[in-house]
């Protein structure tokens, strides 16, 4: 079984590094990391915060948008691709399970969000503490972003399996792949900010709002990093819940949220016939 699992995940790591997504998911974390830790460590002086621990917060934002986005763009077309390629069934006639195809991808492409991951927030903290040596301090705070960011990456690799099943072409796949992205980062809270706006702090801001806030994973690794932050101030807007919404429900979350998307995967590709 590890055998064939890791198989796949290699040849899926070649078909990744021939496309380019090793070098453009890192360029991608590395150039937009250095951005934001030069335009986040300006306020630490008000406040009262570590330099990188604030520049953690302003890497929070870069996440929530850059690191779902990647993945969705490596995922969609998993199955849809190899369909297309003619490469799918000649696969399933091998003596491996689907799962096990679908485990040795996700081990590839969670390896190669792991090394941009990395070199995205290490060059960030590298120039961070070299120019404020006691940002060393807030360390604590960049290997929680970096893990939770594995997570919320990991979802959404599973999610991308899903759609590139039930797409069957990956053309349909890369457009299901943007409208998730599309809606899940950028319209969701919109439509959140918009009902509890609507809604003047009656049943849906005390009771819905939370709830539909941990639905969503990107909210859900937001509110986490954002909770245990010490620059939480830095936050605006639906960040704010980060103060009433416990932190044990945003991490369940997070740690529930790639065993769903997962399971969802498999259930699409056990059910797919090239």
């Amino acid at each position: 079984m590890i055998a064939r699992i890791l198989a796949t995940a290699i040849t899926e790591g070649h078909i990744a590094r021939r496309n380019r997504w090793v070098l453009i998911a890192v360029l991608l974390m590395v150039v937009f990391s250095l951005v934001l830790s030069a335009a986040g460590s300006a306020p630490t002086g008000a406040l009262g915060a570590d330099r990188l621990s604030v520049v953690v917060a302003s890497l929070t934002s870069l996440s929530v948008y850059l690191v779902p986005l990647v993945a969705l763009l490596m995922a969609f077309d998993a199955i849809a691709g190899e369909v297309e390629r003619g490469t799918l069934p000649l696969l399933l006639t091998y003596p491996v399970a689907r799962w096990e195809v679908l485990a040795g991808k996700l081990l590839a492409h969670t390896v190669i969000l792991i090394f941009s991951i990395v070199a995205g927030f290490g060059t960030a903290a590298a120039v961070t503490i070299v120019a404020d040596p006691a940002a060393v301090s807030g360390l604590g705070s960049l290997w929680r972003l970096t893990w939770t960011s594995i997570l919320l990456g990991a979802t959404f690799l599973g999610i991308g399996y899903a759609l590139s099943a039930l797409a069957r072409r990956a053309s349909a796949a890369a457009g299901l792949a943007i409208g998730l992205w599309l809606g899940l980062v950028v319209l969701y809270d919109l439509g959140l900010l918009a009902a509890v706006v609507a809604d003047g702090g009656g049943t849906f801001t005390t009771r819905i709002f939370p709830a539909a806030l941990l639905a969503n994973p990107a909210d859900a690794f937001r509110l986490f990093n954002l909770t245990a932050s010490q620059a939480t101030s830095a936050a605006s807007g639906i960040g704010g819940a980060a103060t009433v919404i416990p932190q044990w429900q945003s991490l369940s979350s997070l740690l529930v949220w790639p065993l769903l998307a997962l399971a969802l995967a498999t259930l699409a590709f056990r059910k797919f016939e090239p």
